[in-house]
């Protein structure tokens, strides 16, 4: 939703995107599932569990956190974002340009900056800076503590992005959540050589195992 070849709407809302997912799961005919989901895509599956509670048995949650609020100047970035959606809509060709070239200073390699490029190139800035003011806005540090499903958190610990110490902090406020380590920054998704791949894969097979003991009567 507003990213690439995504929905394209005049406002853009974490709901909504929770939303959209549930909306797939009807089309595919799936019930319930694991919400897995990396960066943003955090508050997007909490967000799946907390207004979907009866379609979501589990939550593996990766390079994320309770709030994104930037760690300096929080007030500032607040009060400056609907200005940013403002120009984005104003002067959409050049904020677009401006988002591609510094999403590209923090992008590693050739084929990743090609690939973040041909993405960028399809957005609509507006809903970009649409997309950033609602990441910056939520906090589900008020009920992370009422998730019930089994939880996994895969723990990103070089992250500058989405400062590791909030990551550990979300594990410890979720009931039994468990720590999935990955020895990378916020883009060791795309790395070769980091080791998210089989930690990703370890952290939805423990959620899939306990989900399935909590949901199978007992003998």
């Amino acid at each position: 939703r507003g990213h690439g070849q995504g929905i394209r709407s005049r406002s853009f809302r974490l709901k909504d995107c929770a939303d959209d997912v549930i909306a797939v799961a009807d089309q595919l005919g799936i019930d319930r599932f694991i919400a897995v989901g990396y960066s943003m895509g955090g508050p997007i599956a909490k967000l799946c569990w907390n207004r979907h509670p009866d379609r979501v048995i589990g939550l593996v949650l990766c390079a994320t956190s309770r709030y994104f609020t930037p760690l300096q100047f929080p007030i500032l970035t607040r009060a400056v974002l609907p200005g940013a959606v403002v120009g984005a809509r104003l002067a959409p060709t050049f904020v677009r340009g401006q988002i591609i070239e510094n999403m590209g200073k923090t992008v590693r390699g050739a084929e990743a900056k090609a690939f973040v490029r041909r993405e960028m190139s399809g957005s609509d800035p507006a809903l970009l800076a649409q997309a950033t003011r609602a990441v910056l806005r939520f906090s589900s540090r008020d009920w992370v503590s009422n998730i019930t499903v089994p939880t996994a958190v895969v723990i990103t610990t070089r992250d500058k992005i989405v400062p590791t110490r909030r990551q550990y902090a979300m594990a410890a406020a979720i009931p039994g959540a468990k720590s999935f380590e990955v020895h990378g920054d916020h883009f060791a998704c795309a790395a070769r050589d980091s080791n998210f791949v089989p930690q990703l894969v370890a952290a939805c097979a423990y959620v899939r195992s306990e989900a399935t003991r909590r949901h199978t009567p007992a003998a």
